[in-house]
């Protein structure tokens, strides 16, 4: 148990050299270049655009050392380490999808002898297809968080946050992380299967410092703003194509009108199909929060078990007789 403590913190840092990581130092210092042009449009005299205060800008105190974002820091933490002490066992993992997968397509359709296309279309096919199945499963599994009860509880930890730091993105709780690790692996496995099964062994992706291109590029493309202050828009024609930042940041306000809107990560396409999709020029001012449906998350402790507790309340028989009984409980 202490090697895998150990081991779990001392990654940590590697999470500022890992480009399949959201916090990757070069995704965040594009945020930071990113920001420059909102910052530039929000001061108004040449006197007033100086290093410092655009550092004041960006870094303002009452966002980086709110009690929120403070939680977020120790969630990043706990929650590496929690990961690697429970789930580790326990989470799917993609060599197993793969065989499955390869394996069924044999089953139905008999052996096939992989096509002989140039490797340059085959690493084409292979990284779009991870791309797009990665992205559309992580629309899906983000729309069942919202619209099953009982999955809510679990993903109401993230949206309980009153300030966006780009370390929101690691204030989950465990059980979703669980989930969305092993979305993964069935991604990953089931996009591998079906390559070994039409092209053979001759699979590879083209990746940027490890990472997926399409994620590498989307990342770059101020990720890290998603979860924070800074109200970066990318215009109406490409917000319905690819969720912006300020896109995100409506996704996490507390306005009801708000609620279950731009589920998307990268894409937009899916929530223009599901009519969930709202552009940054639709929206004026936001609050951060659930405003209203505050679910109590006042401490990491709070933020471990309430959710727990919440779930299991959420499957037991709903009673109807009386308007009191009628009545949606709230968090």
């Amino acid at each position: 148990m202490l090697d895998v403590l150990n081991s779990s913190i001392l990654a940590l840092p590697s999470y500022f050299t890992d480009a399949n990581k959201r916090i990757f130092a070069l995704y965040l210092a594009s945020a930071l270049i990113m920001a420059i042009p909102v910052f530039w449009a929000a001061t108004s005299h040449t006197a007033e655009r100086t290093i410092s205060r655009f550092l004041a800008f960006v870094f303002p105190k009452r966002i980086w050392l709110h009690q929120s974002a403070k939680q977020d820091y120790v969630l990043w933490v706990l929650n590496k380490i929690l990961k690697a002490l429970l789930f580790g066992p326990i989470v799917l993992t993609m060599v197993p999808v793969a065989l499955f997968f390869a394996d069924g397509l044999a089953w139905l359709f008999g052996s096939f002898t992989p096509l002989t296309w140039s490797k340059a279309s085959v690493i084409a096919v292979f990284t779009f297809a991870l791309f797009i199945v990665d992205d559309l499963t992580r629309f899906l599994l983000h729309l069942a968080l919202h619209k099953i009860d009982f999955l809510w509880h679990f993903h109401a930890v993230h949206h309980s946050a009153k300030v966006l730091t780009p370390f929101t993105i690691y204030r989950s709780h465990p059980v979703e992380s669980y989930l969305y690790a092993c979305r993964m692996a069935i991604v990953q496995g089931s996009v591998v299967g079906c390559g070994y099964y039409f092209f053979g062994d001759s699979l590879s992706m083209f990746d940027v410092l490890g990472a997926n291109v399409f994620v590498f590029i989307f990342n770059l493309c101020g990720s890290n703003l998603r979860h924070s202050h800074i109200w970066f828009s990318f215009g109406d024609k490409v917000e319905g194509v690819f969720i912006s930042p300020a896109q995100h940041q409506i996704h996490h306000s507390n306005n009801p009108i708000h609620f279950d809107t731009n589920l998307g990560s990268a894409l937009a396409i899916w929530d223009r199909l599901s009519g969930t999709l709202i552009k940054a020029s639709e929206v004026n001012n936001i609050e951060i929060g659930i405003g209203k449906y505050d679910v109590k998350h006042n401490s990491i402790a709070e933020i471990y078990w309430r959710p727990v507790v919440n779930a299991v309340m959420s499957l037991k028989p709903k009673r109807y007789g009386s308007v009191k009984n009628n009545a949606k409980i709230q968090p």
